[in-house]
């Protein structure tokens, strides 16, 4: 009998031995951290013990309940098991996201300086995050593009010609594996056709393939060649789409059922479940970079993803970005280019329209209105870029001098008509149209300048038996209408386009034989450094719209700086020229893609706490230089950013450069853990812009 009775608390103390299961999650705060929870009370140990990280689980957090991401389990914890709070609910019985995803978004939450719950819940579709069950519900009418289950090819594929062919070829020979390929080709050079081919050849290895798209409106119409091409599911996603849309995309790639991803930035997060290839059309394209919460890079993102599921990833731009070029020129890309546009497609012809002592009207030339009315005659289209909306961007007084101007911003507010307002396109504030001046009271006020709907006002006086089709955010703001506008274009009768960049991005508009661009100089002297790489970008896309049917295309250049080596070098040179010499600039200013940069912005409704924040980080950066013997980190500011008053909040911001990125990486987590100290900080709203694209 003592045998017995010392057995009993041995095994009690063996028992209380072991530690306690722990549920490591991912819970959407402000906090940098994750945060450990036990596991639900009715959940018995050993199904806990199975549980996977990439399950959603709700939890409990302050007064409210959110949902969460398990990261992973484990026992040990810097809180005492006994403070800990349980788990309310499992949410999945099997994991949304592989592992090799959920070690990616850790990763950018580091690289990007974002609070890792915070990632997670930017990743996840609405519903998901709302704790909806991650169930698949089709209704009637839901469109299946392509539907398939063989996801087989169509059997009427145009022939390539040979760049084309080796692109193919090349592309071919590396799929199962990371490569990373800029794919440069003159707008009209078959792109696209590269990329069915090498969709196809995915598919028939029974993968699949995500195709990343910089704009919504650019969507459909790849939709529709894709549809025409596969017999295969395809997953759509982007914002302009319902929540149970979003989510019944995103589980129909992850679960393998769609052959191919097409969407936006944000579609960089969907999971699949075979992955085969991630193209990134447009990559120059600065919507791949998200300009608030989470500030990441869809396109660097994709190729660090593309690396961590082996396969091929192919970023295809008629105007690469200068760190793609950069990265190819030193071999750590591949680089394919096509010259060769089709036979019956002839290159644009250009001319740099000298317009210093010409009276214009409204900013247009009689030179160009006669050329369009020229090419109107022939039975073609024209279009008119101009890249700022609403009426006039000016408004003042004739007689004191008054101008309309935002009280939030330091911005002018642009006149609209359609509805007739005063606008800030910065922070949106909306005003009505005084009849008079309201300083003078004078009703002698005039406009200044030049928008998309003044333009369309004016060419429809001028021509008016010619439909003018305004295509801008204004015009498009209701749903299909970009459909529709688009439709009446492709119909191929004569019409003026006019509008802004949304006419530069991807679009295929074989009847227009005429390209105006009315005023090309604001990028030149832009106190952004990329200021000159996006307008030469725009310029090129713009000029692409041109000659790309049997009509010879001609581009009509307004500039008062006709001479600029810039210019001279696009039009006589080309885009390629201009970009080798432009990155010679940057190595000589040590500028990105030769130095790192990190942007900390603050802003405040005191025109003073944003300054004073970013002076004490400053001292926390020379203290962290000092403490790692970090050499080489170069500091500019704190300035006052270039638009320092914004939505009523004063903007100050402090720059960061190195030229080695792991260094500059090691100083920024330390940074925002002692910026979360400060008692400054609670002054300001702050950020941390990794890669920064707008420095405005």
């Amino acid at each position: 009998m003592p045998v017995a009775t010392q057995s009993r608390p041995v095994a009690k103390q063996v028992e209380s031995q072991v530690p306690a299961l722990l549920l490591r999650v991912a819970v959407p705060s402000p906090l940098r951290r994750c945060f450990d929870y036990l596991p639900p009370e009715s959940l018995a140990p050993a199904a806990a013990a199975r549980l996977q990280a990439g399950i959603r689980v709700r939890v409990p957090f302050g007064k409210r309940e959110l949902v969460g991401v398990l990261l992973a389990t484990g026992h040990n914890s810097h809180i005492e098991p006994k403070k800990l709070k349980r788990v309310c609910a499992i949410l999945d019985e099997e994991p949304l996201l592989p592992a090799h995803l959920l070690a990616l978004y850790q990763w950018a939450a580091a690289y990007y300086q974002h609070p890792v719950g915070e990632v997670f819940n930017t990743l996840l579709p609405v519903a998901l995050r709302q704790g909806k069950p991650a169930q698949i519900k089709l209704r009637k009418n839901d469109p299946k593009p392509g539907m398939d289950s063989q996801q087989s090819t169509r059997m009427d594929n145009p022939v390539p010609n040979q760049e084309q062919q080796t692109a193919i070829d090349t592309l071919h020979a590396n799929l199962g594996r990371f490569t990373c390929c800029l794919l440069e080709g003159v707008t009209g050079s078959g792109k696209t056709e590269v990329y069915l081919q090498l969709i196809a050849a995915v598919l028939a290895r029974g993968q699949q393939a995500l195709v990343l798209v910089p704009e919504i409106s650019l969507t459909p119409q790849t939709i529709s060649r894709f549809a025409g091409r596969f017999n295969c599911l395809i997953a759509v996603l982007h914002s302009g789409l319902t929540a149970r849309t979003r989510l019944n995309a995103w589980l129909q790639a992850g679960n393998g059922e769609a052959g191919i991803v097409i969407g936006t930035r944000s579609a960089i997060f969907t999971p699949m479940q075979k992955p085969g290839i991630l193209i990134i059309d447009e990559e120059h394209d600065s919507s791949f970079k998200q300009q608030d919460g989470l500030r990441y890079s869809a396109r660097d993102l994709g190729i660090m993803r593309a690396q961590r599921e082996q396969i091929p990833v192919v970023l295809g731009s008629a105007t690469p970005s200068l760190e793609s070029l950069h990265n190819a020129c030193a071999g750590r890309y591949l680089h394919l280019q096509l010259h060769e546009r089709p036979a019956a497609s002839k290159t644009a012809r250009y001319h740099l329209l000298d317009i210093n002592g010409i009276t214009l009207q409204e900013g247009f030339s009689p030179l160009l209105f006669d050329m369009i009315g020229q090419h109107l005659r022939q039975g073609n289209q024209v279009l008119v870029y101009i890249n700022r909306r609403g009426f006039a961007p000016t408004l003042y007084c004739g007689d004191c001098g008054w101008l309309a101007e935002c009280r939030d911003c330091d911005s002018r507010l642009t006149l609209h008509r359609t509805p007739p307002s005063l606008r800030c396109h910065h922070c949106e504030a909306r005003h009505p149209i005084l009849p008079h001046c309201p300083r003078c009271q004078s009703r002698n006020l005039l406009t200044l300048g030049l928008g998309t709907e003044r333009s369309e006002s004016l060419l429809q006086s001028l021509f008016p038996d010619t439909p003018v089709i305004r295509i801008d955010r204004d015009s498009t703001r209701r749903k299909n209408e970009l459909n529709t506008l688009l439709e009446r274009v492709h119909s191929g009768t004569p019409c003026i386009l006019t509008g802004t960049q949304m006419l530069a991005k991807g679009h295929h508009f074989p009847g227009v034989s005429l390209v105006a661009i009315i005023d090309a100089d604001s990028g030149l002297f832009s106190p952004d450094f990329r200021g000159q790489e996006h307008m030469a970008q725009t310029l090129i896309q713009v000029a692409g719209r041109a000659g790309r049917a049997e009509a010879p295309g001609e581009v009509i250049i307004q500039t008062q700086h006709a001479t600029h080596e810039v210019l001279q070098t696009l039009v006589h040179q080309g885009y390629h020229t201009f970009a080798l010499k432009l990155l010679q600039e940057r190595e000589l200013a040590d500028m990105p893609p030769f130095s790192h940069l990190v942007l900390l912005r603050a802003e405040s409704s005191n025109s003073s706490n944003p300054e004073r924040f970013l002076n004490k980080a400053r001292q926390i950066l020379h203290r962290l230089c000092r403490e790692t013997d970090t050499a080489g980190l170069m500091l500019i500011g704190p300035l006052p950013s270039p638009m320092e008053r914004r939505a009523g909040k004063y903007r100050a911001q402090l720059l960061l450069k190195s030229r080695h990125r792991g260094r500059l990486q090691a100083m920024l987590t330390p940074l925002c853990a002692a910026l979360e100290t400060l008692k400054e900080s609670r002054l300001v709203r702050w950020s941390i812009d990794v890669d920064p694209q707008d420095m405005i």
